[in-house]
Order: C-alpha cells, then structure tokens, then sequence
C-alpha cells in the first residue's frame, strides 16, 4: 500500500506546468537598467566614504603631529 502512494505521488505533478511566454516574466531592459542604477550607485557611494575616511585620518594624523610639535616630550621621562 506504501509502495502505491508513493508512485502516485511521482506521477502527479504538485504544482501544474503553466505555459508563459519567457518574454514577457523577464525584467527586461527597465530592470537592467534599474539594477545598472543601483550598482552606479553603490561604487559611487564607496568612493565617496573612501574619501571621507582619508580625509578624518589625515586630519587627525596632521592635530597629532601638531600636538607633538606644540608640546614635545620632556627629556627626563
């Protein structure tokens, strides 16, 4: 009996065959394009906190370098 169900299960599909043209379930060119878009985006994104964080560390390197120059280190310590 176990055998059977199991053999009417392989042979009936669950989900019915749907014939679709693959045309028309594409994205298509507006979905390349919004994907392009996206993608522009991001490396414009990380180029620019690239930047920023150059920048943030320059700057705090230059306040050091300041700060060392302003008040070396005394030659007893």
């Amino acid at each position: 009996m176990m055998m059977t169900l199991l053999f009417a299960l392989e042979e009936t599909p669950l989900i019915p065959a749907i014939e679709v043209d693959p045309n028309s379930v594409t994205p298509g060119v507006v979905g390349f394009l919004a994907t392009l878009f996206v993608a522009m985006g991001v490396v414009v994104i990380i180029v620019d906190m690239t930047r920023r964080v150059r920048r943030v560390r320059y700057r705090a390197e230059i306040v050091e370098r300041l700060d060392r120059e302003a008040n070396p280190p005394s030659a007893g310590s």
